[in-house]
């Protein structure tokens, strides 16, 4: 007999430590052998005044493990408490979240019948390095950072999952025809990678009309792969489109640690009633044991789940339909799958897990960073400024004696205004001013002509808030270009 694998286990809070029951007692009824360690995070943690809502011990506990179990928790209302999903994600490399999004028509009521979509969403970058700054009186920034790294890895892993589950097609979701950098790097790695796999059929689509697309018609699309953002709320999108956001799990991997968990909330005014749907979390729990290779067990539960749902036992947010027969509690679901350990549904597909090789797969690699000739061209001054219109600013700063760079442009929230600006253009109190270098200026020239600039514009009485140094790569420009530059 094998060896029980070793897993972190959080029962959370509001409906948590009752769905976890139930879906413990499930899978350990298929077969499952789980050494389990239980963890306290959540509510309780953050109001003990550990602001990131999990204690050292549980650290320890999950490089011990590298497997997380996680029921839904209650961050406190108010500020100062961080994402605990988002802490965990990102100190443990979680870079890929998993989303399976199935319906089961006719069984539970959905307009789409026939949908089987897994979203792949990059988990640690994009806007949600959470790099946020008040710059202004009236300005806010949030800085969105997609790397070449991150993106391969998730586009990696989106193709490498279609491979080994037997996936015919995987698409890219993204705004490169606006953020044509950020989006844009993403879009270029997908198209990149996918030459690697010849035979998964690959496309790209612009987020909103993806978007629109997967909710008319989402049996257009096998494996979606997105940045995080995007990824985050189609997601959910899909999941409810899909019959409910309640019967979706999700997976979260790295290379040192993987996290299961259902995609829905903690639900504080349904606990300790008996009546929520364990089911996305005990979907998590069928990814967390093929992911731990116990695919006998997974199968086995996955299967039983299926039979339950056909027979019309449901819970209360699903029984809704014709097909629904019996309205059971929490712990009355748990108690049917149970009792049909070993049968297969009849009209729903069956599962087939031990077979088609599923396990954890391999964390890819991203490749080595080719290191570009850089070349400094120029700098962005940005400026708390509202003291008059933009041909004003304009003036000031040409007044400056900023060596060898020339005041190129300024912009207001994107938008050109000098030169040539319209007056129509609304204008807030944060002004970009774009400085340029002459062409063939040293490095170490440009730089010091910055530095002077910056002394100029601090002793105009000019309020400027950071810079963003511009910059070619192999002779190709590293920022964004305004109207008519």
């Amino acid at each position: 007999m094998s060896s029980a694998t070793p897993i972190t286990v959080a029962h959370g809070d509001g409906i948590g430590p009752e769905i976890m029951d139930a879906s413990l007692r499930i899978l350990q009824a298929a077969g499952a052998k789980l050494d389990i360690e239980t963890i306290d995070i959540g509510e309780s943690v953050y109001l003990r005044g550990n602001s990131a809502g999990i204690e050292p011990s549980a650290w320890d506990s999950l490089r011990r493990t590298k497997v997380f179990y996680k029921a839904p928790i209650t961050t406190p209302q108010g500020g100062g408490f961080k994402s605990l999903n988002v802490t965990v994600r990102k100190s443990l490399g979680l870079f890929a979240n998993v989303r399976p999004c199935v319906s089961y028509a006719p069984f539970i009521l959905t307009k789409h019948p026939v949908m089987d979509v897994v979203i792949v969403r990059e988990n640690e970058e994009d806007l949600y390095a959470g790099i946020e700054h008040r710059q202004t009186d009236e300005v806010y920034q949030c800085l969105k950072l997609i790397s070449r790294p991150g993106s391969e890895k998730i586009v990696r892993y989106a193709f490498d999952y279609a491979r080994v589950n037997g996936r015919k097609k995987v698409t890219c979701f993204t705004k490169d025809n606006i953020m044509k950098l950020t989006d844009g790097l993403f879009h270029k790695v997908f198209d990149e990678v996918a030459k690697d796999y010849p035979e998964i059929e690959n496309e790209h689509w612009i987020i909103d009309i993806g978007a629109a697309k997967m909710a008319d018609t989402p049996e257009m699309f096998d494996v979606i792969v997105m940045p995080n953002l995007y990824g985050d709320v189609l997601s959910d999108v899909a999941a409810q489109i899909a019959g409910s956001v309640g019967l979706a799990g999700s997976a979260n991997i790295g290379e040192h640690c993987a996290m299961f968990e259902a995609i829905h909330g903690s639900a504080p005014r349904r606990a300790g009633q008996n009546v929520a749907n364990p089911s996305g979390l005990f979907l998590g729990g069928v990814l967390m044991l093929n992911h731990i290779g116990q695919p006998e067990a997974a199968e086995t539960a996955h299967n039983a789940w299926l039979r339950t749902i056909e027979d019309g036992i449901h819970t209360y947010d699903i029984y809704k339909s014709d097909a629904s027969k019996e309205k059971v509690s929490t712990s009355g679901f748990a108690d049917a799958v149970i009792e049909r350990l070993g049968q297969k549904p009849r009209v729903l597909k069956a599962v087939d897990y031990t077979s088609s090789g599923v396990r954890g797969m391999p964390v890819p690699k991203a490749s080595p960073t080719y290191r570009a000739n850089k070349e400094t061209v120029g700098v962005d001054v940005f400026l708390c400024w509202a003291d008059g219109a933009p041909d004003d600013l304009a003036a000031r700063l040409n007044a400056l004696d900023a060596g060898a760079l020339t005041l190129a442009m300024i912009t207001n929230r994107g938008v050109k205004v000098w030169p040539e600006g319209m007056p129509e253009t609304f204008c807030t109190d944060h002004w970009r001013c774009r400085f340029m270098g002459p062409e063939g200026l040293a490095e170490a020239a440009i730089q010091d002509h910055i530095v002077k600039l910056l002394g100029a514009v601090n002793a105009a009485g000019l309020d400027f808030i950071k810079i963003e140094t511009l910059r070619t790569f192999d002779g190709e420009a590293g920022y964004s270009l305004g109207q008519g530059q």
